[in-house]
């Protein structure tokens, strides 16, 4: 059905140079005539709202402490009823959310009430589109980290508007077309899931047992570790590694930022190897700041993000880099191989996360004083690196299947991000493919995979209630 889909029959000018042509018939209207802003305030009893890029506007309770959370002056948080949108703090990167529920959110952000030609929720849509994601550099304010959209100019810019049965069309179709997309990606993730579960079984096996299942064992001394090897040591970190933490250089002196020495953030750390960055700061920001240089052939570690709910990022740099305040290097004083803590890291990843990170904190966090005094197994280092090389055999062809479902995963999600950006600016007709759709078809706001794809992506900027 989605391959049969066909252009209009006829176009017109826009006049926007973001949109281009849209279907003849289509109307233009100002986004104030569409949207009414929303200022109602003094209702501290409604439940506290969560702004995100992936999951929408939801309850905080929903989204976890992934969100800092307001105590006092409820009153003047604004009131958001169930379908308005939310310019967000991230919006100008992100597109602008739907409220899937009512409550209260931050006064920073405008709420927009949708008005009768704009409640078919095909702006939904519309405004997490790439074209018009792009379209809001127009209306940003601010530079770098103080960046926020000007609705007053926003508020005069035109919007495409088809006309309401088309509307429907477009979002009944869209909510099935992603619906069948998600679930081809949810059946990819049980796949990836199952082969991660082997991998991780392959490495704890190795790491905690050795390569020899002969060998005498016994105690570790280590609750949740159980027997060892009996000739393999257990030995305090910080008697076998040496920590550097980091810093932020401020975002307000220009002379720190865009030199050539790579500045690794939690954001950075989805990769097992950290060759270049996405923010880089200057010699004089090392100099003058509480950033600091660690060598090339460091661990990397994430120790403060939301992320650590479910895993520990751990990357080796092959450059000499500066941190931000929630990384940490480690460096080997020459008993404890890297890529075989990697591995211990890894296969033992769950138990480190309870004894490592700190309980009852905004953000989580892995404490250094549990990370230094940690008892790690240390077979020789001859073996050390017997267990790397013999791992990296086993695992590998896990590691190909893994990221050839991963990339079928990520070029089904360009698919969708195209189709839905092809359909919402009118260069696909859907109106009878909508027409045509089963009756269990379902309106889909948003997309699961959505939601799914936010606990993979482990370092999506927070947002602020």
């Amino acid at each position: 059905m989605i391959a049969d889909l066909k252009p209009y029959e006829k176009y017109r000018d826009s006049g926007l140079p973001w949109l281009g042509k849209v279907p003849e018939h289509w109307k233009q209207r100002r986004t104030k005539f569409l949207f009414r802003e929303r200022v109602q305030k003094g209702y501290p009893d409604e439940p506290l709202l969560a702004a995100t890029q992936s999951k929408g506007v939801v309850r905080k309770e929903e989204y976890g402490s992934r969100t800092v959370t307001a105590t006092k002056d409820l009153h003047l948080l604004k009131l958001v009823e169930q379908g308005d949108y939310v310019i967000s703090l991230r919006s100008f990167e992100g597109g602008i959310e739907v409220a899937h529920s009512r409550g209260i959110i931050s006064p920073a952000y405008t709420v927009l009430a949708p008005q009768k030609d704009a409640s078919q929720g095909y702006y939904t849509h519309f405004f997490k589109s790439p074209d018009f994601i792009r379209s809001l550099t127009l209306f940003v304010t601010g530079i770098r980290e103080g960046q926020n959209i000007d609705y007053e100019r926003l508020s005069r810019a035109y919007l495409p508007l088809p006309p309401p049965d088309e509307q429907a069309a477009i979002v009944r179709f869209l909510g099935w077309s992603n619906g069948q997309l998600d679930k081809a990606i949810r059946a990819k993730r049980k796949v990836i899931t199952l082969l991660n579960e082997q991998k991780q079984a392959i490495i704890h096996r190795a790491v905690t047992r050795g390569l020899d299942p002969s060998v005498p064992l016994k105690p570790s001394g280590i609750h949740w570790l159980g027997d060892i090897p009996a000739h393999w040591e257990v030995r305090k970190l910080k008697f076998e590694m040496r920590f550097c933490g980091g810093g932020t250089p401020s975002k307000g002196n220009r002379s720190y930022w865009n030199g050539s020495i790579p500045w690794v953030s939690p954001k950075d750390m989805k990769t097992e190897i950290i060759f270049d960055t996405i923010d880089h700061i200057t010699e004089r920001a090392v100099a003058q700041s509480s950033t600091n240089l660690v060598p090339a052939g460091s661990l990397l570690m994430v120790v403060r993000s939301g992320i650590l709910q479910r895993t520990i990022p751990v990357a080796k740099s092959i450059c000499e880099v500066a941190l931000n305040q929630d990384m940490k290097s480690l460096t080997s004083k020459g008993r404890l191989d890297l890529d075989y803590f990697t591995l211990f890291i890894r296969g033992c990843e769950k138990q480190l996360l309870c004894e490592w990170t700190k309980q009852g904190a905004t953000v989580e966090s892995i404490e250094h004083h549990y990370l230094s005094n940690a008892k790690v197994p240390i077979p020789l280092l001859q073996e050390q690196k017997h267990i790397v090389e013999r791992v990296v055999i086993e695992t590998t062809p896990l590691t190909l299947a893994i990221s050839r479902f991963e990339r079928e995963i990520e070029l089904l999600r360009e698919y969708r991000t195209r189709l839905v950006a092809d359909v919402v600016t009118g260069k696909l007709d859907v109106r009878e493919a909508a027409m045509n759709l089963p009756d269990e078809a379902l309106i889909d706001l948003p997309d699961n995979d959505s939601v799914e794809a936010l606990e993979d992506e482990p370092f999506e900027e927070e947002t602020l209630v």
